[in-house]
């Protein structure tokens, strides 16, 4: 039987993670076949698990991918704020750090989130690792505003997750060509933020 093209030896990694990414995100893990991946990519079956073992590797491995996206350009972010910066004013920072990175990557976010449920317990402790880690982040921030009296907050861990939670869902209804440009959207869930932590 002739090769396909684009099968075998010209197959990459990314491609069938990218196409393992879009399927799961529209039909969902349990109901996505690795033979459904592979004819998405192009090949046969037995070509995929030249790069993952098996399918549950496979969606460890977008949502890791995606942690460790994000992680990173989170650093490269926070980098550019000064270290002498109020607290609000990186509060606003992350809101529209958040805001801008899951935007450009709704399949992604949508796993991430919605398939935790099918990790194993070994798989899962590592990503709620990444995701705690991330959390932190805003945590950290939300701690120092309490502490120099500028945030009202109650519970800075529920609030954090409750702000993360928010900026989040903003993938699931976002459209580009929308009523209101990003921009504003932006500004208004910054003063949502805002409100959540006191700040008139």
């Amino acid at each position: 039987m002739a090769r396909k093209t684009g099968s075998h030896g010209d197959i990459t990694g990314p491609k069938v993670h990218a196409a393992a990414l879009r399927l799961i995100a529209r039909h969902g893990f349990a109901a996505v076949s690795m033979r459904q991946i592979a004819h998405e990519v192009g090949v046969q079956a037995g070509a995929l698990y030249r790069y993952t073992p098996d399918k549950q590797t496979l969606l460890f491995d977008l949502m890791r991918g995606h942690m460790d996206a994000l992680l990173a350009a989170r650093a490269a972010a926070a980098g550019g704020v000064a270290v002498f910066d109020t607290p609000l004013i990186r509060l606003d920072e992350f809101v529209r750090f958040h805001i801008r990175f899951h935007l450009e990557r709704p399949d992604a976010v949508f796993v991430s989130y919605m398939e935790l449920r099918n990790l194993t317990p070994e798989n899962f402790a590592a990503l709620e690792a990444l995701r705690r880690d991330y959390e932190d982040q805003l945590e950290v921030i939300l701690l120092s505003g309490a502490a120099a009296g500028e945030f009202g907050l109650t519970d800075t861990k529920i609030t954090t997750l409750a702000i993360i939670a928010m900026l989040t869902g903003l993938t699931t209804w976002y459209r580009e060509d929308g009523r209101l440009p990003l921009t504003q959207i932006e500004r208004i869930y910054t003063g949502l933020v805002r409100g959540a932590v006191g700040v008139s």
